[in-house]
């Protein structure tokens, strides 16, 4: 699930129609429209040389801002394009995700809350005991695609069981990038085939197919890429050579620094109820994030104290409604530091509440505004139509359809403008050729919905890699049923199993 509205599946709307109802003008070319996707990935590219880590701190917005500005001349001076048709795809584009910022900042309150109140620290402790370090990884990615599955949300599942289960992956030893890998995996496989998914059932609607017949077609060529995912995560895991040391060293520092208690699980418990139960998104996280709170006050008033930070209350025995105010707020907007005793451990758990989702804010909106341009100067548009002309056989649809849903993530850093635009661009196609909608459909959740996540820039990947702490470079080369799922779905096209002609639904 991705935290953007649920568009309506029924009937017309603006994202049904072509992605530029322009007058008939000259449009750029494909080799002129590629020229500011050049230029970005030549910015982006000196960037993470020049910036390295730091390139996601504002260099990388820079970037997309220039590349904006590359579009914007080329398309106004030399096509004449209206300043105004610019800017309201702009503004649709950033209206779209006017929902996305809030839940952002509402993923930050409930990483701050839950790891502060002691609640993401007793499923580490409690998972350290419980986890065998020869499945981890396995055991990681099916828990979370089972969760993912029954929710229809990889960010919620990423965001609570997924931040808890990157520390049990440290405390046994395991690289950050492989545990990372292992999470997202499983998570956008169970969002993938989830019927509460709003991306499943978005590709499904604007491809045009039935949602359930979209499931069980995706299954042709999900299953085999989890599986293959789960073997490789299941390989490495048995052969990694795990620290009881270190595990050890966690469990007790976790214990000496948290008041810890199984009752602190009554708080993802509740939040998986609500969930399942289909409340927004909105109001299950800040539901969560203030659950969390409570309990930080009852069960860890030390360290609400500690954060709080207040000299004149030094000598006071017991929290302080002053100390408690300020140290809870801070915990949900700011950042945290928690001593241990163990390094590793506390920059596991230091948190950056909502201030530290700013970054991630501030790249989605440039990203946005990029796409939008893109957009309303019909360059994308344009980009696409050249690759449409080399289409020849099913093998080469389904690759083209692929590579542009890719492509579209890159560009307007979103991946429910993806499955719109690379669906409404070759609907026609795939009719006119005489296949099945499913497998449009199918072609397009391949790629625009499971690949947004490894694009550093896109809102996908600049919130796991926020939310996990972990960057999107560090996961990718790890996150084996996101690789695997565009792949699958050439190699299908290729055998030409099951797919038909005739339409099927």
């Amino acid at each position: 699930m991705h935290p953007f509205p649920l568009f309506r599946t029924g009937g017309e709307n603006e994202f049904s129609k072509p992605m530029n109802n322009t007058l008939n003008e000259k449009q750029p070319s494909g080799w002129v429209s590629i020229l500011p996707f050049l230029f970005l990935l030549a910015a982006l590219t000196v960037v993470i040389r020049i910036f390295q880590t730091d390139a996601l701190s504002g260099a990388s917005q820079v970037a997309l801002f220039a590349a904006s500005g590359v579009a914007v001349g080329i398309s106004m001076i030399f096509y004449k394009t209206p300043w105004k048709r610019l800017e309201d795809a702009i503004v649709e584009n950033l209206g779209a995700v006017t929902t996305s910022v809030i839940i952002l900042l509402l993923i930050g309150a409930v990483a701050g809350t839950w790891m502060v109140s002691g609640v993401v620290p007793t499923m580490i402790y409690y998972g350290i005991k419980i986890l065998n370090p020869e499945i981890f990884l396995a055991a990681t990615c099916a828990i979370c695609a089972t969760i993912s599955l029954m929710t229809g949300s990889s960010w919620t599942t990423i965001a609570t069981v997924g931040v808890a289960l990157v520390g049990i992956g440290t405390a046994l030893g395991f690289d950050t990038g492989w545990t990372a890998g292992a999470i997202i995996s499983g998570a956008y496989f169970g969002d993938k085939i989830s019927p509460l998914s709003d991306t499943t059932v978005l590709a499904s609607s604007a491809g045009g197919t039935s949602l359930f017949s979209h499931i069980k077609y995706m299954l042709i060529t999900t299953v085999p890429s989890i599986i293959i995912a789960l073997s490789i995560f299941l390989l490495a895991s048995i052969f990694h050579e795990s620290s009881e040391s270190i595990s050890s060293d966690f469990i007790e520092d976790l214990d000496h620094t948290f008041n810890l208690s199984l009752w602190l699980l009554a708080v993802p418990v509740l939040t998986g109820v609500l969930i399942v139960k289909r409340v927004p998104a909105i109001i299950t996280l800040f539901i969560a994030s203030l659950m969390a709170g409570v309990c930080a006050l009852v069960f860890q008033p030390d360290l609400i104290k500690g954060i709080a930070d207040m000299p004149e209350y030094a000598g006071v025995e017991g929290l302080s409604f002053t100390e408690g105010f300020k140290g809870l707020v801070t915990t949900y907007y700011g950042h945290t530091a928690i001593d241990t005793g163990n390094e590793a451990l506390n920059s596991l758990i230091a948190t950056r509440g909502m201030i530290g989702m700013l970054n991630t804010i501030f790249l989605i909106l440039a990203a946005v505004i990029f796409g939008g341009i893109m957009s309303g100067s019909g360059m994308i548009q344009s980009l696409t139509h050249v690759l449409i002309r080399f289409i020849r056989g099913r093998v080469a649809l389904v690759s083209s359809t692929v590579g542009t849903g890719i492509f579209a993530n890159m560009v307007t850093g979103d991946q429910y403008i993806s499955i719109l635009m690379t669906s409404n661009l070759y609907r026609m196609l795939y009719e006119s050729h005489g296949y099945e909608n499913r497998l449009l459909s199918r072609s397009v959740e391949d790629s625009a919905t499971i690949v947004s996540v490894l694009i550093p820039w896109n809102s996908c990947g600049m919130t796991q890699a926020t939310v996990l702490n972990v960057p999107t470079i560090e996961y990718l080369p790890y996150s084996f049923f996101n690789l695997l799922s565009p792949i699958m779905s050439i190699l299908v096209s290729i055998t030409g199993y099951r797919i038909y002609h005739k339409i099927k639904n």
